[in-house]
C-alpha cells in the first residue's frame, strides 16, 4: 500500500493499467509525472533502456540502441512505464540518431523541470560505424548548470570497450 496522496498520484493513468495502446508514432503526449518525496535530496536517477528502435529519415532502415537516461529530480519525476511507452513510440518515427536524442532530452526537460539531464544514445552499427550522441542539460544559474558543461566537456574522455556490437 502506497504512502502517497491521491493527489499525488492522481495524473498517473498507465501504470496497472492492462488496456494500454503502444502508440508506434512518435507521442510525447504519452509521458506522466508523479511528484518527487524527496526535493531536499539531490540525486540521480538513471533508466537504461536497452531496446529502443528508431528509423533512418533517408533509407526507412531499423536503428537500435541502447538509450541511457539520468536526471536529478527536483518537484517532477518521470513515471517508468509511460517512459517505456514514450520510448516505444519512436519505433516509425524517421530522425537521425542526434536528432532523436536531442528530441528526448528536451520533451524530458519540458515535462519535468529537472535540475540536471542527460540522454546518451547507443546505437548498433550500420554500414560499419556506431553512433553514440550524448546531450545534457543543467539548469541555468544553478550548480547543475556548471555539471553539465563539466560533465559534456569530459565526455567520454575514456571510452568503455565495446564487445557487443
Amino acid at each position: 500500500m502506497s504512502d502517497r496522496s491521491p493527489e499525488e498520484i492522481n495524473d498517473i493513468t498507465l501504470l496497472g493499467n492492462k488496456n494500454v495502446k503502444y502508440s508506434d508514432n512518435y507521442s510525447p503526449e504519452v509521458l506522466e509525472t508523479f511528484i518527487n518525496k524527496h526535493q531536499e535530496n539531490d540525486y540521480f536517477v538513471k533508466f537504461n533502456c536497452p531496446e529502443f528502435t528508431s528509423l533512418c529519415p533517408i533509407t526507412g532502415q531499423p536503428d537500435f540502441a541502447t538509450i541511457y537516461i539520468s536526471y536529478v529530480p527536483d518537484i517532477k519525476m518521470v513515471e517508468s512505464k509511460s517512459l517505456k511507452l514514450y520510448l516505444f513510440s519512436f519505433r516509425n518515427h524517421g530522425d537521425f540518431h542526434e536528432d532523436c536524442i536531442n528530441i528526448i532530452m528536451k520533451d524530458l526537460i519540458n515535462l519535468m523541470n529537472p535540475k540536471y539531464i542527460e540522454v546518451w544514445g547507443k546505437f548498433m552499427p550500420r554500414g560499419g560505424i556506431s553512433i553514440d550522441p550524448y546531450c545534457n542539460y543543467g539548469r541555468k544559474n544553478t550548480i547543475w548548470e556548471k555539471v553539465a558543461i563539466d560533465r559534456l566537456t569530459h565526455h567520454d574522455l575514456y571510452p568503455e570497450k565495446v564487445d557487443n556490437r
